[in-house]
């Protein structure tokens, strides 16, 4: 009876530790999923924003002009 008992409980613990373990693996497929599909409406981490790039590539002109002209007024940066 007590073994009975127990290979009962052994059974429903690796039940519930497969379906534990299914359960995860469909979880962090939907997280990857999910994910992917975020990337893909924001254009992915190596297209960027077109116009956020442009932001950037134009602060980054103005800053290089800023110090341009310092240097040519013998402004010591």
């Amino acid at each position: 009876m007590f073994t009975e008992n127990l290979m009962i409980a052994i059974s429903l613990l690796v039940a519930t530790a497969i379906v534990t373990a299914a359960t995860l693996k469909g979880w962090q497929g939907w997280l990857t999923l999910k994910a992917r599909e975020l990337e893909s409406q924001r254009g992915g981490p190596d297209q960027g924003n077109p116009a956020g790039m442009a932001r950037i590539e134009i602060a980054d002109l103005k800053e290089r002009i800023r110090k341009l002209e310092a240097i040519a007024a013998g402004v010591d940066l």
